[in-house]
């Protein structure tokens, strides 16, 4: 047998061996699908995996309250209220805390202080420590000091002794230890503590 029948038979054999295989229909496509398939669960694990990984991020973060730190609560004008306790600062007393004219209205042991006399019985305070007056009927004047907490002193100058129903200023100012002051009010008290005298700024 030459090498070309030889060849011619082998041919033949092949394409009957080829013949008796049953073709398969749709392969690419299924190749195809099959791909598509891997990809969409591929990408549906990622997808859970990263739902799970920012559960547990937001878990930690409610259990361990964030990195924030808590502040104070804000109010309406947008600043943080402050929690510290507001004090009311207590100015000292000085002359100045007395300045000005000062009419008395209510001295113990005295009762006419509304009676009509000669004069406006008042009493004048200066800054610079002196004070002056009338007591109704005579001119009066002296000097006075006054600590931080009240404390008070007053000496008198010489003066006339007209007598009539006297505002008696004089008495008060010697006889006084401590005063109070506050916007329209002045408070004359002994050593002991017991009221003498109350004056009211004059208008």
């Amino acid at each position: 047998m030459s090498n070309t029948d030889l060849e011619d038979e082998l041919r033949g054999t092949l394409d009957r061996a080829a013949a008796s295989v049953p073709q398969a229909t749709g392969l690419s496509d299924r190749a195809a699908t099959g791909v598509r398939e891997a990809r969409r669960r591929s990408w549906m694990i990622s997808g859970a995996a990263a739902v799970a990984v920012a559960a547990v991020a937001v878990t930690g973060f409610a259990l361990t309250g964030g990195n924030t730190p808590e502040q104070p609560p804000v109010a309406a004008g947008g600043a943080p209220q402050s929690t510290a306790p507001t004090t009311t600062a207590v100015q000292p007393l000085s002359a100045k805390s007395v300045a000005g004219t000062w009419r008395a209205t209510q001295i113990t042991g005295t009762k006419a202080l509304k009676s009509a006399r000669p004069d406006d019985p008042v009493l004048v305070f200066k800054a610079d420590g002196t004070w002056s007056g009338s007591d109704g009927c005579n001119g009066l004047q002296g000097t006075f000091t006054i600590g931080q907490r009240g404390e008070f002193a007053a000496t008198s100058g010489p003066q006339h002794m007209i007598g009539c129903e006297n505002v008696p200023h004089t008495g008060v100012l010697q006889s006084a230890k401590r005063i109070a002051v506050t916007e329209d009010t002045l408070t004359f008290a002994a050593a002991d503590g017991h009221e003498l005298a109350r004056y009211a700024r004059a208008r």
